[in-house]
């Protein structure tokens, strides 16, 4: 069985007690343009989704999973499986570390290797893809370390800082 532990990080389900930790990401401005957020959340909206994170990502189309430092349960961000559709094998990627001092660090670099290790072997997916900001270069340095090949650029995709933006399509096939 595939095991969501690296070296550094492991991959957790979500729990109740991650209200603070969600809320707080989803309510910060200075990535809703990553994140692709246009309003706040609410702890009430928030509260309602923990409570239904025990849906399996057949039912949800989604997974959603925290990620923690080794040794502890507190989580320092977030990785998801979204638009998850079984029959033709496939699922997007997204993944945000909360603090900038934990960015740059390895842990978001071990948390999609788990990931995907998990979509390929777990899930039997076919392919990933993320969509990414083309002046995310962070972002874009990640995904393609593990092969995600950009396939298009959707122009003036995304409207952020007062002027639209381009997104690339990444895409990752298994081998």
């Amino acid at each position: 069985m595939v095991t969501l532990k690296g070296n550094t990080i492991y991959l957790r389900a979500l729990e109740p007690e991650d209200l603070e930790f969600i809320y707080h990401i989803e309510n910060d401005e200075s990535i809703w343009e990553v994140s692709n957020t246009q309003t706040p959340y609410s702890k009430f909206l928030i509260r309602q989704y923990l409570e239904n994170a025990h849906q399996d990502i057949y039912e949800a189309k989604q997974l959603r999973l925290a990620i923690c430092k080794n040794e502890t349960t507190e989580a320092i961000g977030l990785i998801d499986l979204f638009d998850f559709d079984p029959k033709n094998k496939r699922a997007g990627v997204g993944i945000i570390i909360q603090n900038e001092t934990d960015r740059k660090s390895g842990f978001g670099k071990e948390a999609l290797g788990l990931v995907i290790n998990y979509a390929f072997q777990q899930l039997q997916l076919h392919q990933l893809f993320a969509n990414i900001g083309t002046e995310n270069t962070a972002s874009i340095a990640l995904f393609t370390t593990f092969g995600f090949e950009k396939i298009g650029v959707k122009k003036d995709w995304n409207f952020a800082n007062n002027r639209f933006q381009d997104e690339a399509l990444f895409q990752l096939i298994k081998k």
